[in-house]
Parts: C-alpha cells; structure tokens; sequence
C-alpha cells in the first residue's frame, strides 16, 4: 500500500473513453487512486516501472501485444503488481490461461462496476478473483493459484511453454533455437515433450489450442 494506505491503481485499455470511466470508478473509492494510463502494452511496461502499481487492471487485446502473451510479458515486467484482466472475452479458456500466465483476477467489462472494485480489493491481498457468466465453477474470490492447474498448460515447464509459441508461430526449429539461445537438438527434444505432455500430434492440433487458449493471436477486446 501507499503512504496514504491507499491501492494504487494503473489502468491500460486502448480505448481513451474506457479509461477515463474506470478512472472516475477507481476514484471513487476512497481506499484507491489511479497512479498512471496506459494504451498499449510497451507503455504499460513503462509506467508501471514509472509508478510502481498495486494493481494493473489489462484489457486482453492491445497494441504492442495483445491475447495472453501480453499478460505473461506484463506479469514479469512488473512482478510486484497484481494484474486484472478487464476484457471482452468471456471464454473459461481464456481464463484459465489467463491465471496460469500470471494474472490474480480475470473479469468481463460487462461486469465492471461495484464488482470491480471488489476484485481489486481481492488481488491486491493475494486472492485470485473471476467474475465470467460462461466460467462456471470459477465466479467470485478463489484460492490463491486455483485455477493455473486447470490450465492445458499447466504441466509444461517456462521453456516448453516458450518453445510451444515458437512452434505455434510457425517458427522452425532452427529458427527457434536462435531466437531463444538453445541447440537444435534441445529444441526438438522440448518440442516433442511438450507435443506428448499436451496429447497433440501435429503443430496444426498445436496452432489450434494455443489460438483457442489466447496463447497466440488474441485480438477484439
């Protein structure tokens, strides 16, 4: 907390006028101010350096990086803030993925009001929060960590995960093994791990899942 006591609050959403409303929402509460705004994810990760946040409310579809990816590069650019998804997308995947990718909150703009506040208030004591009418079995405050098991990802490690976007991207092997530091080698033998861990058979059952999921080509918001 603040010097004041008070939640400090950044707001990223690419939209101005969603912005300022959530402004006005957050404000309005006297227990939490907004610190900084943000249109897209490379100016999230700079503010948030800049304003050491409590809590980072995201939109899931940005420029600069959008869909789960942008949750998991915000979530390690700024590990001492809790983020909140506010988004569009109302799909339980996308939410499980969400939460195993780093976010502590996940809710449908829909909901957004008193609920919002509330989930603030949640994350930011180390609770999990997910308010999403089609996530049955996952409305309300969880357990810490609840949902990131239920994740199709859950069982691979953070280099699996990082080749399987390489693959879902259409990268080759070789290419991959450039971008992330590894041998050939090395990749094939994550890459058939992590083939076999997820019960797939080929990279188009691979694009599949990671699109579905929002581990790639998130977009609308």
């Amino acid at each position: 907390m603040s010097a004041q006591g008070k939640t400090r609050v950044l707001i990223v959403d690419d939209h101005a006028m969603v912005r300022g409303g959530l402004r006005l929402l957050i404000q309005s509460a006297e227990d939490m101010e907004v610190v900084g705004e943000a249109g897209d994810l490379r100016g999230a990760v700079e503010e948030a350096a800049r304003t050491s946040p409590h809590v980072i409310t995201l939109d899931l579809a940005m420029p600069g990086g959008s869909g789960i990816a942008g949750v998991e590069r915000l979530a390690k650019a700024a590990p001492g803030a809790k983020l909140l998804v506010l988004t569009m997308h109302d799909d339980p995947a996308y939410v499980r993925s969400a939460l195993a990718m780093g976010a502590s909150g996940y809710m449908v703009k829909s909901a957004a009001g008193t609920d919002l506040l509330n989930a603030i208030r949640a994350v930011v004591r180390g609770r999990a929060y997910v308010d999403v009418p089609s996530a049955v079995g996952l409305k309300g405050v969880l357990v810490p960590g609840a949902d990131a098991a239920s994740s199709p990802f859950a069982g691979l490690s953070e280099r699996e995960l990082e080749v399987l976007r390489e693959v879902a991207q259409g990268n080759t092997n070789q290419q991959i093994a450039d971008r992330v530091g590894l041998s050939v080698k090395t990749v094939e033998s994550y890459r058939a791990r992590m083939m076999h861990k997820l019960g797939l058979k080929s990279r188009a059952d691979l694009v599949r899942l990671a699109i579905e999921t929002g581990l790639i080509g998130g977009s609308g918001g």
